[in-house]
């Protein structure tokens, strides 16, 4: 036998391909059909992004809220008139701010007693326009209990307590159309001067949309009878549970049971679990986002297979194996996930980053949102492009050559 013959009698190998050209086989496939792809990657991408936003604005609500709570204090209860048995409204005795003031777990107590009257802008506006505002009445140091603010102007003071002047919650001076002191409001028949607006106040927002006047002006020219009808008392910090259980006998020693007694911060932390129940919603709307995402991947590497029979069958007439097709289009799939996976985070980033700075929060991405989109990607390219991959591979030469 010549050596002609010989090597004609040899069989022929397949030929073997790496990894990394057949990495630069599914990056050739994807670009080649740059408007397809970018589609294919856009709808990962949505997913990942919705799912990273939704983590990482969760993330820094709680952060904000945390902090709020750091800076307002979890130490602030209020004392509140219940009821009676008979179902009447109660109220607190006069002297229940200097009896909890007495008790030696409290720091400070102030308190605020509803009016009987409305504020107006005018006096052109009817009566039946109140806007929801209540007119207090509060002692000078409610700002230091409650660490709140003045955001214009100046809270009351001993000597303002004595005349017709206003202190205007942020809500409320929103509400009647007020953005500086110097103003009057028209309470209660006669003229108030605004000499003050308060800032937000996060722990008791009943505050918010309030019109504060002096304890001694309401009883001189609105006829208030001195009984409060909230008691702010900051507590030490390290009796706050067992000042809460007494409060209502110390409040009101012959009615204990007509005293309600609360904790404001629960309240923060109450939304705080309120904002986990709507993030998984949230969550599971990104989940569903990103399967439409993974459908149209599968998709488009479906089509892609029948697009490229072709390609197929002069790569396999060329000697590449059935193996070598079939991780072609799995990396193909895989690395359209992984384009839409970063492109997603990069999204989801710069939206709670915008969000959080609007809200003037921190700006918290957790670190395993980012790993579980980016690993989330990579899975879901390689299931949605198994099917297509094994669709061909399983083409035989011949069938896909015919094709062409």
């Amino acid at each position: 036998m010549t050596a002609a013959v010989a090597e004609r009698a040899r069989p022929i190998r397949s030929a073997r391909i790496g990894g990394l050209s057949l990495l630069r086989l599914g990056a050739f496939g994807v670009r080649t059909r740059p408007m397809r792809s970018g589609l294919s990657a856009l709808g990962i991408a949505i997913g990942i992004a919705a799912m990273v936003a939704v983590s990482g604005i969760s993330e820094s609500s709680r952060a904000g809220v945390l902090a709020e709570l750091d800076q307002l204090g979890t130490n602030l209860l209020t004392v509140q008139p219940g009821q009676t048995f008979g179902g009447q409204a109660a109220e607190l005795p006069v002297e229940a701010t200097a009896m909890i003031g007495r008790n030696e777990f409290v720091r400070q107590v102030t308190a605020t007693g509803s009016v009987d009257a409305k504020v107006y802008r005018n006096d052109h506006i009817p009566a039946y326009q109140t806007s929801g505002i209540a007119v207090v009445a509060a002692q000078p140091d409610l700002l230091s209990t409650l660490g709140a603010h003045v955001a214009r102007g100046a809270f009351l003071n001993q000597a303002t307590s004595q005349y017709p002047a206003v202190v205007l919650g942020w809500t409320a001076a929103q509400r009647l159309g007020i953005d500086r002191v110097g103003e009057q409001v028209w309470l209660d028949d006669q003229w108030f001067s605004v000499i003050g607006i308060l800032a937000p106040v996060a722990l008791t927002p009943e505050i918010d949309s309030s019109a504060l006047i002096g304890w001694a002006v309401a009883k001189r020219l609105l006829n208030f009878d001195g009984h409060p009808s909230v008691e702010y008392i900051r507590a030490d910090p390290n009796s706050v549970t067992t000042l809460q259980g007494l409060l209502a006998s110390i409040a009101n020693p012959a009615d204990p049971e007509q005293v309600q007694v609360s904790r404001p911060s629960d309240a923060l932390a109450a939304r705080a679990v309120a904002n986990n129940a709507f993030t998984s919603l949230l969550l599971g709307l990104g989940a569903v986002a990103l399967l439409v995402g993974a459908v149209g991947v599968a998709n488009v590497m479906i089509i892609s297979v029948l697009e490229r029979r072709s390609e197929v069958g002069l790569r396999r007439a060329l000697g590449a194996t059935r193996l070598n097709i079939g991780v072609q289009f799995l990396s193909e799939a895989v690395l359209l996930s992984a384009i839409g996976g970063v492109a997603g985070i990069g999204m989801g980033a710069v939206a709670t980053a915008a969000y959080a700075l609007s809200q003037e929060w921190l700006i918290v991405i957790p670190p395993l949102a980012v790993l579980l989109g980016f690993s989330g990607a990579i899975v879901i390219g390689a299931i949605s492009g198994v099917y297509p991959a094994l669709r061909a591979a399983r083409l035989a030469p011949t069938e896909a050559l015919r094709s062409t």
